[in-house]
């Protein structure tokens, strides 16, 4: 079963090259296509992109599900595999992905970990082991079979902020046993924490889940979370 990668991007010409390049080398053959959905990028994502030798296409609607969700329209693969910009799965993730589907797993995600040295961020990385909701993410990546995303009708796009827990949290209510945690660690990049305290995100991070699971309006949660933090 081929993959299809799908990363939604918005301004992300520091991370896109390298991000594709290093894609094309672990995937090979195995990769049905590289998708990048830009959602409007005012600097170079999309060119360095196409250069790079990705599909690149824009959505007409900005955000991630929505993003995604368009990115997902156009893949070939059977397999889809959603992977933020400033995310790098592990290095033999092809067959991780083809091995967890073999198994009988139809989606899954890894742990992570940061590009970064700092103790407490390695606290957040540990949790990243347990299989519980709060402790996953869109950093740990996303894979899904290509019926399995359709059957759940992909993204919800009136999630503007917490999709990715939304999907899991429709999957695991359908199926908890078919969701594989792959025992290896994308690396993510710490770049929220270097411009916010560690308390302020964990702070921020634990508002924006509690809303969500208090069931607030995704319009508020992510007023909310952009007012707890400051953004490069």
């Amino acid at each position: 079963m081929r993959i299809s990668v799908i990363i939604p991007t918005f301004n992300e010409e520091k991370n896109i090259t390298k991000l594709v390049k290093y894609l094309q080398e672990e995937g090979g053959e195995a990769l049905a296509n590289i998708i990048i959905v830009d959602g409007g990028s005012e600097d170079k994502t999309t060119e360095m992109a196409r250069k790079a030798g990705a599909k690149v296409v824009v959505s007409q609607k900005k955000g991630r599900a929505a993003q995604m969700n368009y990115g997902a329209s156009f893949a070939t693969g059977q397999i889809l595999y959603f992977i933020h910009a400033d995310a790098r799965p592990p290095s033999g993730f092809v067959n991780d992905i083809q091995s967890a589907i073999r198994e009988g797993y139809q989606s899954g995600c890894y742990r992570f970990r940061f590009d970064s040295d700092k103790t407490l961020l390695k606290l957040n990385s540990y949790l990243t082991r347990l299989n519980i909701l709060s402790a996953r993410g869109g950093d740990q990546t996303l894979f899904i079979t290509r019926p399995l995303f359709d059957e759940l009708y992909g993204f919800d796009e009136y999630y503007v902020i917490m999709e990715e827990y939304d999907l899991l949290r429709r999957l695991w209510r359908k199926n908890r046993s078919a969701f594989k945690i792959i025992p290896k660690e994308v690396c993510v990049s710490a770049r929220k924490y270097d411009t916010n305290s560690w308390a302020r995100v964990q702070v921020a991070n634990l508002v924006a889940m509690t809303l969500f699971r208090l069931g607030a309006k995704p319009a508020r949660i992510a007023a909310t979370y952009k007012k707890m933090l400051h953004y490069q």
